[in-house]
């Protein structure tokens, strides 16, 4: 039987790109009920709700009352999906309310349950709705961190509903997981890098590498499905910005370094998936470098970036969960062992790369050896599966269980 999943739409202006994400669910296959409140008709009709579900629409407990529907809906549900989350049906859902169905379908739901909230930036910000968040998230809710950007009239700031197609790839990282899979990062704050850095050679060239950036956008996406507060630093990554993210974007080595150690000093576990360039140039040239009148190529000269990696090792608080990555080409595990003591890091991911390997690709194998001797072996999977691997491994470390 194909997932079923509850939609539940609040009413705010955002509920027209629930639409989106209703479209998403029917198409890849899901039985999707939308439960809309009655704020949320004002937006949109029920007609159309029950036209890109095939399902009846009600946002009351009166309707179609022999099928119990304020309790059915919830105990059958395999996803309960809210978006958007108002400040409002936030307050009422923290509360225990149970004053339309919607809020009954959330109280009697034994399924896992996703908030994504949108709003204006000072209700999102107001210490009650701060609460109501704090109070979803310990009884296991996963709330979706607002986006930042266009709000309503001529307001920007954080509480855009994240975009459609990025909140679809969390709840099926969700139900990838299962029913009984809990919200274990709930309470953590995670750093995830990605991308590759690139460094200017002159103003149209530069020193850079293939990595795409998907393993750790995926890495950060497991992670926001898991319940953790995710900063997202990005190097120069052409891919949709992940929901729930606080995203920092860079371009240089030095640029990447600054970000991240400002993140890791707050984070419980970093997971360094980007490929920092090894070299720069050890000067700019301010105009583009010309080819020389006999054909010759020029000279450049390069210097060592810092090794992040290793200042992490180095100054990491003792609880704190280091990941860091290895692209080999041969020697793999012996060079990843290697690598891992170096960085005095708890987990090594290790690929090894080709021209078809891993980078770009949307599927990944790796070697995960931990600092305690244990080895982890991943075959070919999607990435977002291998993601949901090495968040095990490292959810069992922040619980004092390795292995």
């Amino acid at each position: 039987m194909s997932p079923r999943i509850i939609l539940g739409v609040g009413g705010g202006i955002a509920a027209y790109k629930a639409c989106e994400l209703l479209r998403l669910f029917t198409e890849s296959g899901h039985q999707v009920r939308v439960v809309p409140t009655a704020s949320a008709l004002h937006f949109v009709g029920a007609a159309t709700w029950s036209a890109l579900s095939g399902q009846p629409v009600a946002d009351d407990v009166w309707s179609d009352v022999h099928e119990v529907p304020h309790v059915r809906l919830g105990q059958q549900a395999d996803l309960v999906v809210v978006a958007p989350a108002t400040t409002d049906l936030l307050a009422r859902a923290a509360h225990g309310l149970a004053d339309d169905l919607l809020t009954n379908t959330l109280l009697t739901a034994r399924c896992p349950v996703v908030l994504a909230p949108a709003m204006h930036t000072e209700m999102w910000e107001h210490p009650a709705t701060v609460a109501n968040v704090a109070t979803l998230r310990s009884r296991g809710v996963r709330v979706v961190e607002p986006a930042v950007g266009r709000l309503t009239g001529a307001d920007t700031g954080k509480g855009r509903l994240p975009d459609p197609a990025e909140l679809f790839a969390v709840a099926r990282r969700v139900l990838a997981r299962g029913a009984a899979a809990t919200a274990d990062l709930t309470g953590k704050h995670v750093l995830v890098t990605a991308g590759g850095t690139r460094e200017p050679l002159d103003p149209v060239r530069f020193l850079g590498n293939r990595s795409s950036g998907k393993q750790g956008y995926a890495f950060a996406r497991a992670a926001v499905a898991r319940g953790a507060r995710v900063t997202l630093v990005s190097a120069n990554v052409a891919l949709p910005d992940p929901a729930g993210v606080d995203l920092v974007r860079v371009s240089t080595t030095a640029e990447l370094r600054e970000a991240t150690l400002t993140a890791a000093d707050r984070a419980d576990a970093v997971v360094l998936a980007a490929a920092p360039a090894d070299f720069r140039p050890t000067t700019y040239a301010t105009g583009k470098i010309k080819k020389s009148d006999d054909g010759s190529a020029p000279t450049i000269e390069l210097v060592a970036n810092p090794d992040i990696a290793a200042e992490l090792g180095k100054r990491r608080r003792p609880e704190q969960v280091l990941v860091v990555f290895a692209a080999e080409t041969s020697d793999a595990e012996a060079n990843g062992r290697a690598k891992l003591a170096r960085k005095r890091a708890d987990l090594i991911v290790i690929n090894e790369v080709g021209p078809d390997q891993v980078f770009g690709a949307d599927t990944n194998a790796a070697t995960v050896i931990g600092a305690d001797g244990s080895v982890s072996r991943m075959p070919e999977q999607s990435k977002e599966d291998l993601a949901d691997g090495v968040w095990d491994l490292i959810v069992s470390r922040l619980t004092g269980c390795p292995g």
